[in-house]
């Protein structure tokens, strides 16, 4: 398993996009009867490690004891550092500081293209079953993105027999009105095409700038937002408000209770891309952190 930052896998979906497997004309799964998403209980709570990638630059192993410290039970990876061909020793090393891999960021020939045994066998090993692609030039594409939808199904059918699933994570454009389309976002089309098994990770504060409303996309499609991020955002014209959970732009609690409600939460996780004055990158996530457990003791919403 290559060891690549997630600005690289960036650019690693793209390319990997020309080797999808399959192809074929989308199905629309918008109109399908499904059964009614129970309400969750309990979420537990990650970081994604990107928050955090300078210092885990330096020392993997010490962000990892440090971010278990702070109150997390779970990381996102978005690259592997010393582990990226040794998920045994990563797997020994979570399980010696109690940590659960909550979900990673890869690109998406990574899920869908021939080394899918690969991946597989890779994450199976380390505890693993979200696999997120964080962005993909054939999304926000009129042409294109159908056959990636199209992908994105047959990688979850396949995936869904090891327990795995995959999904998408947006930034703001994927928020922005489709091409051709008087109300429906890209986000929206990719979510219609794709089954219930497709994980649709929202990134709230990339959802937030673009001027979309987070909680109204989780109620629109139940059960799909088992891993969401929870990003601080912050708004034009805003005055005194901070990147940190609870002192920002978004409406948590509309989100939080839509996610409880018919979101079909597992992780709630928080990525850090803006930084307080002063504050170093683990500083800031600790205190996003303690920011959100505020917010869900005040909702009285149970979380690990």
């Amino acid at each position: 398993m290559k060891d690549y930052s997630r600005r690289e896998a960036l650019k690693l979906t793209a390319l990997g996009a020309a080797v999808l497997v399959g192809g074929g004309s989308s199905t629309l799964f918008a109109a399908e009867k499904k059964a009614p998403v129970k309400p969750v209980t309990n979420v537990r709570l990650a970081l994604q490690l990107y928050s955090v990638r300078r210092s885990c630059g330096k020392d993997i192993d010490k962000v990892l004891a440090d971010v278990k410290k702070m109150g997390y039970v779970g990381v996102e990876f978005a690259g592997y550092y010393k582990y990226g061909k040794d998920p045994k020793a990563l797997k020994a090393k979570l399980d010696e500081l109690g940590l659960i891999a909550a979900g990673t960021h890869i690109g998406t020939g990574s899920f869908t293209g021939p080394n899918v045994q690969k991946t597989i066998d890779f994450h199976k090993t380390i505890g693993c079953k979200f696999l997120i692609a964080p962005g993909d030039g054939a999304f926000c594409h009129p042409e294109r993105s159908k056959k990636l939808a199209d992908d994105f199904n047959k990688a979850a059918e396949t995936l869904k027999k090891a327990d795995m699933y995959c999904g998408y994570h947006n930034h703001s454009r994927e928020m922005k009105k489709a091409a051709g389309e008087t109300t429906k976002s890209w986000f929206d089309l990719f979510a219609e095409r794709t089954c219930q098994d497709v994980v649709l990770q929202q990134d709230v504060g990339w959802t937030v700038s673009a001027g979309a409303d987070p909680a109204a996309f989780i109620r629109r499609y139940p059960g799909r937002f088992r891993i969401q991020h929870f990003k601080p955002a912050l708004v034009r014209g805003a005055k005194d408000k901070k990147p940190i959970i609870g002192q920002d732009c978004v409406k948590w609690e509309e989100v939080i209770a839509a996610s409880y409600e018919v979101g079909g939460a597992e992780w709630f996780t928080i990525e850090q891309e803006h930084y307080l004055k002063g504050k170093s990158d683990m500083e800031c996530s600790e205190m996003s952190l303690v920011g959100l457990k505020a917010i869900l003791k005040k909702m009285n919403k149970s979380c690990e």
